[in-house]
């Protein structure tokens, strides 16, 4: 899910809940170039997740958007979003939920678990020695899916912490994943198999990937088998963003959010998660996110990106996902990120993607724009240069380099590795229509 999990141009602003955040392209001051790819992203990977609640589920949960481990779904998992793995904003001091019991009780009517049972629940899977404040909740029958969350008082420093559930899209493995390193800074992460089948992925990491404050984001995420997501949160401050930090660590050990998240008290809440109903995808022409015919080979950008680098670099790492790829690359004078992005069915966004005055036309109608901005990811001295193209028939290669082997990092070089030239050719390779079918 790359696209939407790698910031900006490479986001679909829902991701990475576990998703591993990314630190794509980020668009600058509301510019036109990118602000419709922000928008709407690719249709195709829209579409395959109308059921899932993609994103962090605290997100989801109290602010009502998606996010990623980026990109995230834990927003912050794959290299995406700011690596935002969401967490509860501050929330009301005298909440008003009934009284809740101590078991999940589902409906004798409907099967649904209340809101009530949910936070129930919560409480009791949490370690003893704590209390959990100024909490909030939601039940299985809501359309933005049951979750719980408060702030955490052990006596050590309030700490924010939330759990959620929904339903990943089919195939999507990002959430049983560790984010790739070149897109996330963080201190830890594991990946294991549970019995039964089950993904574990505990991740320590932090709510800035640029670490201008020291809010720490501990994560844990299960994907089960049938697809249903359980994510749990955690933060060293009593909110997410704009609080200041109240101890060195979030509350609970790795040890302990895998039992939270693994608890077997969650059954009931897991058995009532409403499946997804998805829709027939549009053939209208005049919907915009109806598909214009034929199919798109996503997992082939990666090794197209791999085979247009240009000569004398070596490959220190890449990897990549449907519709997206990335390499880091060295030169002799040190390293340099290099991603793109392919998205078919661009067309019907390419005034807000290209305005006018901003690009040049190639003599097949291919617009190609070519920006050079500095980095937006904290990294002292990056820059990124940009060569976006969208040809006639809306199939749009966007491509990014950088001074620097990962935007969260420090500058290695004076300048990235490809010059806009290369980048330019790269872009616009007939191989990148060998993908379309």
């Amino acid at each position: 899910m790359p696209d939407e999990e790698h910031t900006s141009q490479f986001e679909d602003d829902l991701a990475v809940v576990l998703r591993r955040t990314g630190d794509g392209f980020a668009p600058g001051g509301g510019d036109g170039l990118v602000a419709g790819g922000v928008r709407r992203g690719r249709r195709r990977v829209a579409r395959r997740r109308a059921g899932a609640v993609a994103g962090s589920v605290l997100t989801l949960a109290l602010v009502g958007a998606g996010g990623a481990y980026a990109t995230g779904a834990l927003d912050g998992y794959r290299g995406g979003t700011d690596a935002s793995v969401a967490a509860p904003p501050t929330v009301p001091k005298s909440p008003t939920v009934p009284k809740p019991s101590v078991v999940p009780q589902p409906s004798a009517a409907t099967g649904a678990v209340p809101a009530a049972d949910v936070l129930a629940t919560f409480r009791r899977v949490l370690p003893a020695g704590g209390e959990l404040r100024d909490a909030q909740s939601r039940g299985t029958a809501d359309e933005m899916g049951p979750m719980a969350a408060g702030v955490y008082d052990d006596g050590r420093g309030l700490a924010a912490v939330g759990i959620g559930f929904f339903r990943a899209a089919p195939d999507d493995q990002g959430f049983s994943e560790c984010p790739d390193k070149a897109f996330v800074d963080y201190d830890a992460c594991t990946a294991e198999e549970l019995p039964g089948g089950a993904r574990l992925v505990v991740f320590q990491g932090y709510e800035y990937p640029d670490r201008r404050q020291e809010t720490k984001n501990w994560r844990a995420t299960v994907l089960h088998p049938d697809g249903l997501v359980t994510d749990l949160g955690t933060w060293n401050a009593p909110a997410q963003k704009d609080a200041a930090v109240t101890r060195v660590d979030p509350p609970f050990t790795p040890a302990q959010l895998k039992r939270i998240v693994t608890h077997p008290a969650w059954a009931p809440v897991l058995r009532a998660v409403p499946k997804p109903v998805e829709a027939e995808p549009s053939t209208d022409p005049s919907d915009p996110g109806a598909d214009a015919g034929g199919s798109f080979d996503g997992t082939a950008v990666r090794p197209t990106l791999l085979s247009l680098l240009p000569e004398g670099l070596t490959v220190r790492d890449d990897g990549g996902d449907d519709g997206f790829a990335y390499a880091v690359v060295d030169d002799g004078a040190g390293r340099s990120l290099v991603q793109v992005n392919a998205q078919p069915d661009m067309g019907d966004v390419a005034g807000e993607l290209f305005p006018a005055g901003s690009y040049e036309t190639l003599p097949d109608g291919t617009r190609v724009a070519v920006q050079k901005r500095p980095g937006e990811k904290g990294g002292e001295g990056v820059v990124m240069w940009t060569v976006d193209t969208l040809r006639p028939d809306g199939y749009r290669v966007v491509v990014s380099a950088f001074n620097a082997g990962a935007q969260h990092e420090a500058a290695t070089r004076p300048e990235p590795a490809l010059s806009t030239a290369q980048l330019k050719a790269l872009a616009t390779s007939p191989k990148w229509l060998e993908l379309q079918k």
